[in-house]
């Protein structure tokens, strides 16, 4: 399997980052895209009183977005997590805006074990950049996924 370096991994977001549509780079306030080498607990949804409360409304709820609605958006592969949008839409934003910025984290090792090839890792943290843009944008998973991303 083909392994990026750390410095690879940066420029291929970076690339992402520069092939959006000025439109919509334009649109883009108070985010931030971050990498990681791995999840953590926080992003996994484990830690602290967020994750009891997930655990309470997943047992609740009928459906996920049901459960999950003040939930981080993530992209996953298999039960590997790419990516994660942590933060407020531009909808949410609209009823009221801390100043707590947007995060976007993209993750190398999930990345690195889902992806067997140089090519289709560059391929798939693109579209992992763009989908978790589009949690930002406001479209949930299901609209991503079926506009390919």
């Amino acid at each position: 399997m083909d392994k990026l370096t750390d410095e690879e991994f940066e420029a291929v977001i970076e690339e992402a980052l520069d092939a959006i549509p000025d439109k919509f780079l334009e649109a883009l306030e108070n985010i931030v895209v971050v990498w990681e080498k791995e999840p953590n607990s926080y992003h996994l949804g484990e830690d602290g009183e967020d994750a009891e409360a997930w655990e309470l409304a997943g047992d609740e709820a009928d459906d996920w977005d049901e459960a999950w609605d003040d939930a981080p958006y993530g992209t996953y592969c298999g039960d590997e997590l790419l990516g994660l949008f942590d933060g407020l839409s531009l909808e949410e934003q609209a009823d009221g805006y801390d100043d707590l910025p947007n995060v976007i984290t993209i993750f190398k090792g999930p990345h690195e074990r889902c992806f067997d090839t140089r090519e289709e890792m560059v391929t798939e943290i693109g579209k992992t950049v763009i989908h978790e843009l589009g949690h930002y944008f406001g479209l949930d998973d299901e609209k991503l996924y079926a506009m390919g991303y």
